[in-house]
């Protein structure tokens, strides 16, 4: 068998040998920036030397600190392309963090956009590795207050056009990312070509996204995000055209770049959908969305009131996929199978609800608290193990590895059900879980059901503490515009019931302005248990 290795520059080769002509569009500041393949291949070839030159070398970490643009998709293609390590870290994380995770991946040139230069500025002497700080903007000057610091296309003009790319090692590192830290804090994962190869040809199959060539593909999930879960490579696979929202967009230039660039495929996470339903039904602005003919929503659990709107609102196909930073990222979709054509409409909501069943080249077990494996019944939960050719093996520089990478298994901390046919169904993280008298309720199960009421924009169900049942459910709501003020804890009860036990419904109901987000989009719970550690519920007696 010939040897063959699967590297990220033979993704970026095929999109320029074939699909020249092909474009990325990016939302720019009056209008967009449209480059092609072509383009983007040779100003590729430009940035591998302005690296060479900053003194990148094999291995060593090259961060970006920036949007959805074209400069960015740039990095993704380059610093993998001449064996240096692409570092894509959270814009949205605080100072801490930020220092924290360039310190811990020893950055050694660092790409920043350059509205986001101050948040840079504001750390820099903090940054112990940084030899060289790149401002990504238009004109080829800067003013930057930072040490040895260089503008992107004054480099960038300055570069020879040629370049003659190394050979790779298929297992060599591409890709460092670090988790959203939302307990302790944040890991980083590698990411290997050969993983990222793979995983780009996966979202490529049909019983996936089912990316071809005739595809416009928008990821209005951050770049920083997970490896912009694969898209800016699995649409280079295939030669789509690709559409970022560029910085600092908002659900009006989401809903503007669908209709104006006809997107076919957009990928975020679930808050984004649920803000863009929102916007236009309560706008009243009209988009021609008829281009749509997949979201995908991955992140946090996909209430069904949110597919069924999309499905009756939009016509459009709203499908969950679900992964984490550590799966490069994706695990699974909840596409239906052939057999389930003849369910009835609600029927087939419920399993489009669930996160789907494995992709093709991955593997996984459902166990108990010791490890022993469960069935696939739909009834049975425990914690998700997952192993395969692009699930990470370890934490970089991390002793916490130890705990979450064992037997040659990914333990992911979730806790699910699989059924019959495989759809997984994550019932909770494990931190997440509420514990209430030896028995657990499910947040996720909760929060789709609030969500669903007509009157509510966001629901999360954190636990809180109880004297005699170690934990309860308290929900979490934000009413949507015009119902503030007229929606009752009663009210949202009340339309609970029924639907579960009545152990399994919230102590207490409180009312939010906005329920606080993690760095990617996701509920941040552990800011709400933290606010209400010592909440007692109107009506409850201590003791």
């Amino acid at each position: 068998m010939m040897q063959y290795p699967l590297t990220i520059p033979r993704i970026r080769e095929r999109a320029r040998t074939f699909f020249p002509g092909k474009e990325v569009v990016t939302r720019v500041p009056g209008g967009t920036h449209r480059c092609t393949y072509r383009e983007l291949h040779e100003r590729t070839r430009r940035l591998a030397n302005v690296l060479e030159g900053l003194g990148v070398k094999a291995g060593d970490r090259v961060a970006t600190f920036a949007w959805n643009t074209y400069r960015h998709m740039e990095a993704y293609w380059a610093v993998p392309s001449i064996g240096a390590v692409l570092h894509t870290v959270n814009i949205r994380l605080a100072p801490d963090d930020l220092a924290y995770i360039m310190n811990h991946a020893e950055d050694k040139v660092l790409l920043i956009d350059e509205d986001l230069v101050p948040a840079i500025e504001a750390i820099a002497d903090r940054l112990e590795t940084v030899e060289h700080f790149v401002v990504m903007a238009d004109k080829p000057t800067i003013s930057a207050r930072l040490p040895s610091a260089h503008s992107y296309e004054g480099l960038m003009a300055e570069a020879p056009p040629t370049y003659r790319f190394p050979d790779l090692d298929e297992l060599a590192p591409a890709g460092l990312c670090y988790t959203s830290a939302t307990t302790g804090r944040p890991k980083g994962v590698i990411y290997t070509h050969r993983g990222v190869y793979l995983h780009s040809m996966m979202e490529c199959m049909t019983d996936f996204i089912a990316l071809s060539e005739r595809d416009v593909v928008m990821a209005v999930v951050p770049m920083f995000h997970a490896n912009c879960w694969g898209t800016p490579f699995s649409a280079a696979m295939v030669g789509a055209n690709q559409v970022l929202p560029g910085v600092r967009p908002d659900t009006r230039a989401i809903c503007e770049l669908i209709q104006q660039e006809r997107v076919t495929v957009a990928l975020g996470v679930p808050t984004i959908w649920v803000g863009l339903l929102d916007f236009l039904q309560r706008s009243g602005e009209k988009y021609d969305l008829s281009s749509l003919r997949l979201v995908v929503s991955g992140g946090s659990a996909v209430p069904p009131s949110l597919i069924e709107a999309y499905d009756r609102v939009l016509g459009v196909r709203l499908a969950q996929a679900y992964g984490m930073t550590e799966a490069t990222p994706v695990v699974s979709i909840s596409n239906l199978k052939s057999q389930m054509d003849s369910l009835t409409d609600a029927e087939k909501t419920d399993i489009r609800a669930k996160q789907g069943f494995l992709v093709p080249g991955l593997e996984m077990r459902l166990v108990d608290d010791a490890g022993q494996e469960l069935p696939w019944d739909g009834q049975e939960r425990g914690e998700l193990l997952l192993r395969g050719p692009w699930i990470a093996s370890e934490y970089y520089n991390d002793p916490r590895t130890a705990e979450t990478f064992r037997d040659g298994w990914y333990h992911t901390g979730d806790i699910a059900n699989v059924d019959e046919e495989g759809y997984i169904q994550i019932v909770d993280r494990a931190r997440d879980i509420i514990k209430s008298g030896g028995e657990w309720i499910s947040s996720v199960d909760l929060e789709a059901a609030i969500i669903a009421h007509p009157e509510v924009l966001e629901a999360a169900v954190i636990s809180i503490p109880h004297p005699r049942w170690q934990e309860r459910p308290l929900a979490c709501v934000v009413p949507k515009q015009g119902s503030k003020g007229k929606l009752s804890p009663e009210q949202i009860l009340a339309h609970l019931e029924g639907k579960f036990a009545r152990w399994w419904l919230p102590d207490d109901v409180v009312f939010l302005d906005e329920i606080p987000k993690t760095s990617v989009g996701k509920y941040d719970k552990k800011v709400l248990r933290e606010r209400f550690r010592d909440y007692i519920p109107v009506g409850r007696k201590e003791g």
